[in-house]
């Protein structure tokens, strides 16, 4: 992977957890961020550390290392899907040039990382933030690829379309 490029970084959730020991409460912080370089590449990851830059810095370097790469049909999803984690549930639907992305907190910060614009989501069931993004990430993994499809059917993408 090349240093020198620039990635989208969103951060999704920061908390601060306490842990009660004997001298009192010990501070520790969770950093969950989405990392993308908005052309169809994206990741999450999810850092813990006594410190807040740490446990950034832990979570930028696992959505790196997790990248997965989404398919997309111009600037949206080349068709309805939805992904599952758990109970969370995310439908992921195509939308109309213009549209812009209309989804919910950490569904938005996917889409935007992906490079996604043009897209309506719904979150159903759980509301676990992390839930929901692995969820979401299910559904974009899940993608079919049109080319690909066109491949294994042996024909071209133009006698796909019609």
């Amino acid at each position: 992977m090349e240093k020198d490029q620039e990635y989208i970084e969103k951060l999704i959730k920061l908390n601060r957890v306490a842990k009660v020991v004997k001298g009192g409460r010990r501070f520790s912080f969770s950093a969950l961020y989405v990392v993308g370089d908005g052309n169809g590449k994206v990741g999450f990851g999810f850092g813990k550390a006594n410190d807040v830059s740490e446990a950034i810095r832990k979570s930028v370097d696992k959505a790196k290392k997790s990248m997965i790469t989404v398919s997309r049909k111009r600037t949206t999803v080349p068709h309805e899907i939805i992904g599952e984690f758990k109970s969370a549930k995310v439908l992921i639907m195509p939308a109309a040039p213009g549209t812009g992305v209309i989804a919910g907190g950490s569904v938005r910060a996917v889409m935007e990382a992906a490079g996604i614009e043009d897209v309506m989501c719904k979150s159903q069931g759980s509301s676990n933030g992390m839930n929901i993004l692995k969820a979401a990430f299910d559904g974009l993994s899940n993608l079919m690829d049109a080319k690909e499809i066109a491949n294994n059917r042996g024909k071209t993408l133009d006698e796909m379309w019609g």
